[in-house]
């Protein structure tokens, strides 16, 4: 005991140090496991009856991601519950969260002996500690007493972490004093990642947030800019107000204005009644215009005037009214080249950048895709009445390397179809009703196509710049990945396109930029398709797997239709 004694004051510095966080947390575990002997281990924090695990030891990289709701997972439950050490016997018959998530052990995964360290501060439950084992009897002999000090020790740590990361983002310390940590904060908007670009962001995010500066957020299809707008609103002094969504793309050019400011009744056929537009719904809160670069100019010059002046009118009305409304808005193209091009008025452009956002693609966040994949795995979990997802050493890899043209949607979607896939293929055996009865199932690469995929991630991001933010089309469509031959005819015309035009390209090569050479590609495409399936926009846009409306618009930003 002396021994463990003198290891805890280590630790005990270590925590009081100056290490980062994570660091300090990374220290604890590794000691817990040398001194423990254990296989795995896990810190989690506790909120909004979830566990979030901030630090693993033996675990694979895939469980930082993933988020364990309390009534999903019985064990933790009862961990979140007990107030005190919780053993669980080996025979326990409640499913272990962890089994086949423990790394390097290739035929023996499941999880014998856990122990949970519920982490208390003046009897609230902040968080825990998990401790794993194979062998069934490895933690027999330790006593309840030690494992006491060690919860109240990460306890601590936890705590202070805690404190100091609310300090961080809070102007005075008054504010902090009338907050509980643990306190329900509602549904709160979390960001995955860990890497680099993600902790930039989130620094934006967290700068702007408090402030009523229109943003505008930049980024390529499916890399989560609607979730930067909910965080921001989150985050801002009008969370108790509503956040309000527009899709600018999906307002047919009749009841624009309609939609924007309102209208009174008897202003045109059909407006029955008095109408709030969408500003005034948000008045207070924020505005969140998505997909901004879609706006007919004549909408943008009225748009502009409410930002100026702060006040609408609704359409038939001739009074203005005043609104207090903060906007967010969004766009996957560059909306440089659409100023230029005169499809965007340049004063609008200024006055909705007073404070850009470029979310970064999913390939220029390294490490966060195995960390998105364990979230979404999670999730499926509950969504398939499944005790655990487990993801293979081989898909794992295939993931880092994937480049993933439709980013963050494009990987849902691939989890989501594999987990389906890996279940309705798993060899469980049939209860007496003759269904199978499925707990647990691994993803595997025989569960995804990444081919297909591939085929359909050049027409979600129709005009991606080679490593810019922005991408200059709306061409994402979650239908686009619903079937493998919908690729396969995708990737029958390009190869048609390729062998016809293959002296061409060559020649052409050098003297045309990536945007201009993808841009020109996909006009071949498009047309192609369109004559083979005898001038029928719905037919081509099946074939291309597309959404027959960002088909028409793509094809009017091609030149390919008026």
């Amino acid at each position: 005991m002396i021994s463990l004694m003198v290891q805890w004051q280590s630790i005990t510095q270590d925590l009081n140090s100056g290490l980062t966080t994570p660091d300090r947390f990374d220290r604890l575990l590794a000691t817990i496991r040398q001194v423990l002997n254990c296989d795995a281990s896990a810190l989690l924090l506790y909120q909004d009856q979830q566990f979030t695990p901030l630090a693993i030891n033996g675990l694979a990289d895939d469980v930082l991601g993933r988020r364990f709701v309390i009534d999903d997972h019985p064990r933790l439950e009862a961990i979140a519950r007990a107030g005190d050490i919780v053993r669980f016997p080996a025979d326990s018959h409640l499913a272990d969260p962890y089994d086949g998530l423990i790394s390097n052990h290739d035929e023996k995964l499941q999880v014998h002996s856990c122990i949970g360290l519920p982490l208390l501060i003046d009897d609230r439950l902040i968080g825990a500690i998990t401790i794993d084992a194979f062998d069934p009897g490895q933690f027999d002999l330790l006593r309840n007493e030690d494992l006491r000090f060690v919860s109240a020790l990460a306890a601590s740590g936890l705590h202070t972490a805690l404190l100091i990361e609310q300090l961080e983002k809070q102007t005075s310390v008054s504010t902090i004093e009338n907050q509980t940590l643990t306190s329900r904060r509602g549904d709160r908007i979390e960001m995955i990642g860990q890497s680099a670009n993600m902790q930039a962001l989130k620094e934006q995010i967290n700068a702007v947030a408090n402030t009523d500066l229109t943003v505008l957020i930049m980024g390529e299809t499916g890399v989560g800019k609607e979730l930067v707008a909910s965080a921001i609103h989150q985050q801002s002094n009008r969370e108790s107000n509503q956040l309000v969504y527009l899709n600018c793309a999906a307002l047919p050019e009749s009841v624009a204005e309609s939609e924007l400011f309102g209208h009174v009744k008897g202003a045109f056929t059909g407006a029955i009644s008095n109408r709030k537009g969408k500003f005034e719904q948000a008045d207070g809160g924020t505005l969140f215009l998505d997909e901004i670069g879609e706006l007919s100019l004549s909408l943008q010059a009225k748009l502009l005037r409410a930002l100026q002046y702060g006040d609408i009118q609704r359409v038939g009305d001739d009074r203005h009214i005043t609104v207090n409304t903060r906007i967010v808005a969004a766009t996957n193209r560059s909306m440089h080249e659409e100023v230029k091009a005169g499809r965007f008025r340049a004063d609008l452009y200024h006055r909705l950048s007073v404070f850009p956002i470029a979310v970064p693609p999913l390939r220029e966040r390294e490490g966060d895709v195995i960390l998105l994949a364990g979230f979404f795995a999670e999730r499926m979990c509950r969504k398939l009445n499944l005790s655990n997802i487990r993801l293979s050493e081989s898909l794992t890899q295939t993931l880092k390397d994937y480049t993933w043209p439709g980013n963050i949607r494009e990987l849902e979607h691939l989890i989501s179809r594999a987990a389906v896939l890996a279940k309705a293929s798993s060899k469980a055996p049939l209860t007496a009703d003759n269904r199978q009865k499925v707990k647990q199932i691994t993803l595997d690469i025989e569960h995804i196509n990444l081919q297909s995929s591939s085929a359909h991630g050049l027409n979600d991001n129709s005009s991606n710049e080679s490593s810019s933010n922005e991408s200059s089309s709306n061409a994402h469509s979650s239908n686009a990945h619903s079937s493998n031959a919908h690729g396969s005819n995708v990737s029958s015309s390009a190869a048609n396109i390729s062998a016809a035009n293959n002296s061409d390209t060559s020649a052409n090569i050098s003297c045309q930029n990536f945007k201009q050479a993808t841009e020109d590609f996909q006009k071949q495409l498009i047309q192609q398709s369109y004559q083979q399936n005898q001038q029928n926009w719905s037919a081509t846009a099946r074939e291309l797997g597309l959404d027959t409306g960002n088909l028409h618009r793509l094809a009017k930003r091609l030149g390919i239709k008026q």
